[in-house]
């Protein structure tokens, strides 16, 4: 395994081709669970947006054709399905090897940031929602999707602690025990709408979530 000065993520020889063939093979599955939060969070996405950990594409479909997406996207084994993702879609792709805590964007040049099962795999979440604040200019949004921890004392939140270590390992640091909500309330936006919801497909772990719309 090699780190990229560059990008600061940990390229895995195992862990990201896993991930970029699992996410093209099981995101029309993911995405039929999660399309209702999808469509209301991400409606009326603006011509040029900016999406943290991408991944292989799947909300390229919310975008309009002939839109720019600025993607952020330090796993170099997702790029391929991507930009195949974006022609088939229309969308103009413009592909930024980084970590999300670090975009190198200008301060305040950006309308709208959107992130989808991203802010539980980064290294620090704060630090991310700052750097979105960073980018944001006034009156724009952050849009989100993410998976969260359960209620403590839940049979959900028993297993999100036990199966934590090789869930992580397998998803690239994927953490099931963040209080998302609570990390996106606290990174000072001036207004944060969330709504907690549950879906109900066999990963148990990953059943619990939030989706939203912070407001720079």
């Amino acid at each position: 395994m090699t780190v990229p000065p560059a990008t600061g993520f940990e390229v895995h020889g195992a862990r990201g081709p896993f991930n970029a063939a699992f996410f093209g093979l099981m995101g029309p599955y993911i995405e039929w669970n999660v399309r209702g939060q999808k469509r209301r969070v991400f409606a009326g996405l603006p011509r040029t947006v900016v999406e943290l950990g991408p991944g292989v594409g799947a909300n390229l479909r919310h975008l309009a054709p002939g839109s720019t997406l600025v993607a952020v996207e330090p796993n170099p084994h997702m790029h391929r399905r991507l930009r195949a993702a974006a022609e088939r879609r229309g969308v103009h792709l413009d592909l930024r090897e980084r970590v999300a805590e670090h975009t190198e964007l200008p301060d305040g040049s950006v309308d709208c940031v959107i992130s989808s099962l991203v802010l539980c795999t980064v290294t620090d979440p704060a630090a991310v929602l700052a750097e979105v604040r960073r980018i944001l200019r006034p009156g724009g949004t952050f849009r989100f999707v993410e998976h969260v921890a359960a209620r403590a004392g839940t049979p959900t939140r028993l297993l999100q602690r036990v199966l934590r270590r090789p869930w992580a390992w397998t998803f690239e640091g994927c953490s099931c025990e963040r209080d998302l909500a609570a990390s996106v309330c606290a990174a000072g936006f001036a207004r944060v709408d969330i709504q907690e919801y549950r879906l109900h497909s066999p990963f148990i772990t990953f059943n619990t979530q939030i989706a939203g719309v912070a407001h720079a």
